[in-house]
């Protein structure tokens, strides 16, 4: 099963608003575990960026200057998704702005049923615990060592891990492991076990006279009263 972990960075906390996607980064997943391939890309927002939003990401005005327009990346970013499940932490705010993009730009958008929101998944799991992305990271031995600002590619990978550790963790890699042990071994093939004959084991008459000599000395044996 193919999967995409994302994340974005903005310029602000409303699509609607006029804030608009600065970064995206996607980590590919299949049966829950990371191939390797990503998709990271920094956007010009053609808008300037608050202060209050480059100190969250570090993204300024002089960074993003010369980075693509999100249209201009659009169709290698759908691509990279393809028809995959999509999976975000708070992913309502993600697919929010995603899709505000994707519509700004003419194309459809990514139906919210292949959404997986991580966030509900930890406050089922795990309710009365904190539920952000570094507390889980904490809670599982995710290093986030790297994490000083938030990114959107280094939080996919995080997430990425964090996420296998909410489906099960380490478990999932069994079946899989039970169905390669399985395709090794030919059960069509009989196994022919030796089955050695039953050995004897009878006292010889020096030990039975010894035995009878033994239990004729006793005094006032149990089987005897009565």
């Amino acid at each position: 099963m193919r999967e995409i972990v994302f994340d974005t960075e903005t310029t602000g906390l409303s699509f609607a608003a006029g804030d608009r996607v600065v970064e995206i980064g996607c980590v590919e997943l299949v049966n829950q575990c990371e191939t390797g391939e990503v998709f990271h890309v920094y956007f010009n927002p053609q808008r300037p960026m608050p202060p209050e939003a480059q100190a969250v990401h570090g993204l300024s005005d002089a960074f993003l200057r010369d980075k693509p327009l999100f249209h201009e990346q659009v169709e290698a970013l759908l691509d990279f998704i393809g028809d995959s499940p999509m999976v975000a932490h708070n992913a309502g705010f993600d697919f929010a702005f995603l899709n505000g993009e994707l519509q700004r730009c003419g194309r459809p958008s990514v139906a919210m049923s292949r959404m997986v929101d991580t966030l509900q998944i930890a406050r089922q799991k795990l309710p009365g615990a904190k539920h952000t992305l570094d507390a889980l990271c904490s809670r599982f031995g995710v290093d986030r060592s790297r994490r000083v600002l938030h990114g959107a590619l280094l939080d996919a990978q995080l997430l990425a891990q964090v996420y296998v550790e909410l489906s099960g963790g380490r478990q999932i890699g069994l079946g899989l492991l039970e169905e390669t042990v399985a395709e090794t071994i030919d059960f069509a093939e009989p196994i022919v076990v030796a089955i050695r004959p039953p050995r004897v084991f009878a006292a010889s008459a020096e030990e039975l006279a010894r035995h009878a000599a033994f239990v004729a000395g006793l005094k006032e044996p149990l089987w005897a009263s009565g």
